[in-house]
């Protein structure tokens, strides 16, 4: 599907509500098929990769309905069934890396697979602590399909070099039926969605700075309501730091600390967001965030701790950086190489098409900003559906009419970009 967008002549006016979180909406189907009872789970993400997950958990025997399009029953016995067919994992790297942990300490073998897009990311991090534990898998050099024949495992004191919410979620799962306290430590403090519907569902978790230990726990079924996912609303925010005129409220946007990098690196660079209306919602924080363009942005450097906070957001955080005065340089962002597309080197190979002064480098890149777009050009999405929407926000700033081939990508995570933005137009 080409896309075609045109320079926004107005500033983005009204109030949204932004979809419900797509790291939540994992966890909570996950977390509520192994967790013994009944609950229902409010706000589920519509995107295609939690439908994934979904759909993998009904082929493992679990008892999932849907009472109305973002809602869902769920009653587990709190064990799985072997599945007679290879579970499906679409494009969602994060269903095949969670529930890997999940698999391997079960009494039943398992096949994993997954679309063109995920059997070329990485699974050896995956792979690699899991055997320590004692689990069976066989990949394709530490690609998918994985075969996971189910066996007991040990817990284990796991050190990661990588900051790594999926590393440290899918060895917590398998803690869960393991001997012994599994352990995970990692440089930075990544996404803690993980440990905080662990928590809520009554899970023996212990969290010490960087270090989380689990041991060996049947999760109790809750009712689970779903925040707005703050990967989602970071398009928004960027749109309306660069669009003149701007003024707008983002409503119900999870605010968890380990995933709001994006509102620390943009109020870094200059710009209006206020964070109002803060309370908690199943474990974890909320608010509404309000955007005011101010017409001044700097550039800053972006590194280190706060790299797991927003990895995600960094594609759109370079279009933004299009428009700051001075340098935006990003470091340590090496694990962009792995995401569904290369997305350092596809980020500054399209973004230079329509005159983004992007340098790439090793583990990041360079913006030099403050310089209008041309556009001009047809963009190339990668099947990669946050350098899609990144692409549409910097045809909002373009002089001249972009086009984006393969925008139905969107659909993976945000079905209804396209809609919400229309909104405030």
């Amino acid at each position: 599907m080409l896309k075609t967008v045109k320079k926004l002549e107005q500033g983005l006016r009204g109030s949204i509500t932004i979809p419900s979180d797509k790291s939540i909406s994992h966890r909570a189907v996950m977390f509520s098929s192994i967790a013994k009872g009944e609950c229902i789970i409010r706000n589920f993400s519509s995107g295609a990769d939690c439908h994934s997950t979904l759909n993998l958990f009904k082929q493992l025997g679990v008892d999932i309905q849907f009472l109305d399009n973002k809602t869902l029953k769920i009653k587990s016995t709190g064990e799985l069934k072997k599945s007679q067919t290879p579970l499906d994992n679409g494009n969602s790297g994060t269903t095949m890396r969670l529930v890997s942990g999940i698999l391997a300490g079960q009494n039943f073998d398992s096949v994993m697979v997954g679309d063109i897009s995920l059997s070329k990311r990485p699974m050896k991090r995956i792979i690699e602590p899991l055997t320590l534990m004692g689990a069976d898998i066989t990949s394709v050099d530490g690609h998918a399909p994985l075969i996971i024949k189910g066996r007991p495992l040990q817990g284990i004191t796991y050190h990661s070099k990588l900051a790594s919410a999926q590393v440290k979620s899918c060895l917590l799962l398998a803690g869960l039926n393991a001997e012994g306290e599994t352990t995970f430590i990692e440089p930075y403090t990544s996404r803690d969605h993980t440990e905080r519907l662990f928590e809520y569902l009554g899970a023996d978790i212990k969290i010490n700075g960087t270090s989380v230990c689990v041991k060996p726990s049947q999760l109790t079924a809750k009712d689970i309501d779903v925040v707005g996912d703050i990967s989602s609303a970071a398009f928004f925010i960027a749109a309306g730091l660069m669009a003149k005129g701007s003024d707008f409220v983002i409503k119900n946007v999870g605010v968890n600390h380990t995933r709001s990098g994006i509102i620390d690196i943009v109020s870094r660079m200059g710009g209006c967001v206020e964070i109002m209306n803060e309370h908690i919602i199943a474990g974890e924080p909320c608010a509404d965030i309000r955007v005011q363009y101010t017409g001044t942005l700097n550039g800053c450097v972006i590194e280190g701790e706060d790299i797991p906070r927003l990895i995600d957001e960094l594609p759109v955080i370079a279009v933004l950086a299009s428009q700051a005065e001075g340098e935006t340089i990003v470091r340590n962002a090496e694990d962009l190489r792995n995401k569904e597309s290369d997305r350092i080197k596809c980020l500054v190979n399209e973004l230079t098409k329509i005159g983004v002064n992007i340098e790439e480098t090793r583990d990041g890149f360079i913006v030099r900003g403050k310089k209008e777009l041309s556009g001009g050009a047809e963009l190339e999405s990668y099947h990669d559906h946050r350098l899609a929407m990144s692409f549409y926000i910097a045809g909002l700033v373009c002089k001249n009419e972009i086009a984006i081939n393969g925008f139905e990508w969107t659909n993976i995570s945000f079905p209804e970009f396209e809609e919400l933005m229309d909104n405030l137009i």
